[in-house]
């Protein structure tokens, strides 16, 4: 969720077969004003959340909490049917709690023209045995 893993592509990026159709417009528009301040506001109320417990608890806490956090966004499951519910983090980070529009609003495995995943190939991409994305998931 947080870190998300990037996959390096060498050769064509641009094959349609393989990747899809390339929109343009995603690369001129920037994403929404609202959509922008409200991460913006999410990242400054994490810092000013590990000044307070930097202050409280000294300089260490919130570097263990940091390290937590980045282990328990590695955590997931193998590429398949039953998707990755970063639980750990989300009991960590305390947005287990909340109901957000991304909890029952466009759910990708809702959409008619998904493709279930390839789950041999997805691993192989994850290892690095393959290139490209883990599945086209989209027809």
């Amino acid at each position: 969720m947080d870190s998300a893993k990037t996959i390096q592509i060498e050769g064509r990026v641009d094959d349609p077969l393989r990747f899809g159709i390339h929109g343009v417009k995603s690369d001129i528009i920037e994403s929404h004003p609202l959509e922008s301040a409200y991460l913006s506001a999410k990242v400054r109320q994490e810092d000013i959340k590990k000044k307070i417990l930097a202050n409280t608890y000294g300089g260490a806490f919130p570097m263990k909490m940091e390290l937590d956090r980045q282990i328990l966004s590695k955590f997931q499951r193998p590429p398949g049917v039953i998707p990755s519910s970063f639980l750990g983090l989300e009991s960590f980070t305390g947005t287990l709690d909340g109901i957000g529009f991304e909890d029952y609003l466009n759910d990708p495995r809702d959409s008619e023209s998904y493709r279930p995943i390839d789950m041999h190939h997805g691993m192989e991409v994850r290892l690095g045995l393959s290139k490209g994305p883990p599945c086209p998931s989209f027809m």
